[in-house]
């Protein structure tokens, strides 16, 4: 946004800090968080300190003293972000993902030569954890986790190699307790810290890097939370109507155990097994590409949905050895040879398919909200080598991201609006 556009709504930008940095103990900071966000939301390349003081007009030191060494929480102010976030996109979904900005240099926190999706390949790179709160026309992210690789776990190395890690975790201010942990084991911290603020997902959505773990799945279920998430091709299950059998006790050893007679059968298998014939074409949004062949920008493909039940030891058997049944959605578009996609819903099974589709794809608001996160308002900007900076940073930028969504959706033609 432009200065001038900027202050034409600075009684709302006003609101907004106050409740938001309600926390903050002194008007400094008020001020300086101020200062920060109308940063972030002014147009400018670089969302770094030097930059964004430029703009804003006041000495970088000031920006840099907020960020690194000021007395505030950056999980307050989350907190209540989540909850104005929460209210404002009402949504219909959480979806979860990762992604990743490549950086040179081994001195930022959590830096490693690592796989990241948003390169498609190992390369250099920070990789943030998120959690966002979605609706087909509007989207915030709610929560944000730095990825830890082993290399920065003090207590995944020995000898020289502690030595060395301890040394570049003393210099982020790494807290004692933040080790390297599973990207899904982080995801499933935040929804339970979001838990503890009072906010419990409509349904989970995520990838396959994600959907494709068991005992991920297996937690959601634990918590009572719904979840549709994408899976291989490869993931193997029972249909749903098949029995485990227990073979005739032969009266020597240990009892047989209720079993199922036939493996497992991958799902593309299961998907292929169905046939054409059990297709439905269904359209879950309206996009933006009109063409002559489609003038509404209709999203539409065909689907089909089977109940069947997902086979891995990690998943628990009930007491006659049966495997939870859940759905099976697999999209098979027009002149493929076989499906292309493949999700695993718990959700009940009068859940129309439509409704099923409609989650699964969901998921590309969260791309959105990378590509507006970053490009428009600086999320890896952050040049800063402190563990807490870095969370302070993303926590701001969410901030100025819920900001100009919620101008978009009260001033549909507001500049700069997300």
């Amino acid at each position: 946004m432009l200065a001038a556009e900027l202050d034409q709504v600075r009684d709302r930008m006003e609101d907004f800090v106050g409740e938001l940095f309600t926390s903050f103990g002194r008007r400094e900071q008020r001020l300086n968080g101020g200062l920060y966000l109308r940063g972030l939301m002014l147009d400018g390349r670089r969302k770094s300190m030097q930059p964004m003081a430029e703009r804003v007009g006041v000495d970088h030191q000031r920006l840099q003293q907020f960020i690194t060494s000021s007395t505030w929480s950056y999980v307050a102010v989350r907190r209540r972000l989540a909850k104005r976030a929460v209210d404002v996109v009402t949504p219909d979904a959480w979806v979860l993902d990762d992604t990743g900005h490549e950086k040179d240099g081994d001195a930022s926190p959590g830096v490693a030569r690592q796989y990241t999706g948003t390169a498609g390949k190992v390369t250099n790179c920070q990789i943030a954890v998120s959690v966002h709160a979605v609706t087909d026309t509007c989207s915030a992210a709610l929560n944000w986790r730095l990825f830890l690789p082993e290399g920065w776990d003090d207590d995944c190395a020995t000898g020289i190699e502690a030595e060395r890690v301890a040394v570049r975790r003393a210099r982020c201010a790494i807290p004692a307790g933040e080790g390297h942990r599973p990207k899904w084991r982080q995801a499933l911290e935040m929804i339970d810290e979001l838990a503890e603020w009072g906010h419990t997902p409509p349904v989970v959505v995520s990838d396959a890097g994600y959907g494709d773990n068991a005992g991920f799945r297996g937690e959601l279920a634990d918590r009572g939370l719904s979840y549709v998430m994408a899976v291989k091709a490869s993931t193997t299950a029972h249909s749903g109507d098949a029995v485990p059998v227990t073979a005739a006790y032969s009266g020597r050893g240990r009892r047989p155990v209720p079993r199922y007679p036939d493996p497992p059968s991958a799902l593309r298998e299961l998907a292929l097994g169905a046939g054409r014939g059990s297709l439905r074409q269904v359209t879950w949004r309206q996009g933006s590409k009109k063409t002559a062949g489609n003038p509404t920008a209709k999203m539409t493909s065909r689907f089909l949905a089977l109940r069947v039940r997902p086979a891995n030891r990690d998943i628990p058997r009930a007491d006659d050895g049966s495997l939870p049944e859940v759905w099976l959605l697999a999209e098979w578009p027009p002149h493929e040879p076989e499906p292309t996609d493949y999700w695993i819903s718990n959700l009940p099974e009068h859940t129309p398919i439509r409704e099923l589709v409609r989650l699964a794809k969901i998921r590309w608001r969260i791309e959105h909200d990378y590509r507006e996160l970053k490009t428009g308002l600086g999320l890896t900007h952050f040049e800063g080598r402190s563990f807490t900076g870095w969370h302070r940073h993303v926590t701001l930028v969410s901030a100025a991201h819920l900001f100009l969504t919620e101008l978009r959706l009260t001033s549909p033609k507001a500049s700069g609006a997300a």
